[in-house]
């Protein structure tokens, strides 16, 4: 994810851009997003499934949104963001253009391009808005880190041969390991 020229952004440049093309918008700059590979697929696919599969039953009314989707951390719309999966347990914060506030729980699948927005901007900005849980998933080092948000603890550093429980859902446990990359 690289930034571009040094110029201010808003939202109407996000909606100008063309086909195929995904930024995000953070204090005036934007951020260009590269084509996800086949290896970010399979991850966002098993964790949505995976997420989805539980929520439906245990009849949750929380909702998953794998990217692209809009969330919007904040009412003047400075930043817009396309997490890789947004779980949001309060619909009201929904509507037709994307997630008004902080998911209750955002995942982030590190790519090359997106390591320092994921790893240090993402992690800030989501800290501040409210989201309760964060997830950075790194194929390249196969680490997960888990964030719980609400706290000031360290984040808990998981390998992909794990079973991981997110602080939402507690009794859902993920199992890395029957990921296929």
């Amino acid at each position: 994810m690289s930034a571009a020229e040094n110029k201010t952004y808003s939202l109407q440049d996000i909606y100008a851009l063309s086909e195929g093309k995904r930024a995000e918008l953070l204090d005036g700059q934007m951020y260009y997003m590269a084509p996800p590979t086949a290896t970010h697929q399979r991850i966002l696919n098993f964790l949505s499934t995976e997420i989805n599969l539980y929520i439906r039953k245990k009849h949750g009314t929380c909702e998953v949104f794998p990217a692209p989707f809009a969330v919007f951390l904040d009412t003047d719309k400075e930043k817009y963001f396309e997490p890789d999966i947004s779980v949001i347990c309060d619909s009201k914060k929904v509507d037709d253009f994307g997630c008004h506030g902080a998911p209750d729980w955002i995942i982030e699948i590190v790519s090359p391009s997106s390591r320092n927005m994921d790893y240090y901007l993402k992690l800030a900005e989501y800290k501040k808005a409210g989201v309760k849980e964060y997830w950075i998933v790194d194929p390249m080092k196969k680490v997960i880190l888990v964030y719980p948000m609400e706290s000031s603890d360290a984040p808990i550093i998981c390998s992909f041969k794990s079973k991981v429980n997110p602080k939402l859902y507690e009794d859902l446990e993920i199992d890395f390991a029957k990921m296929k990359i």
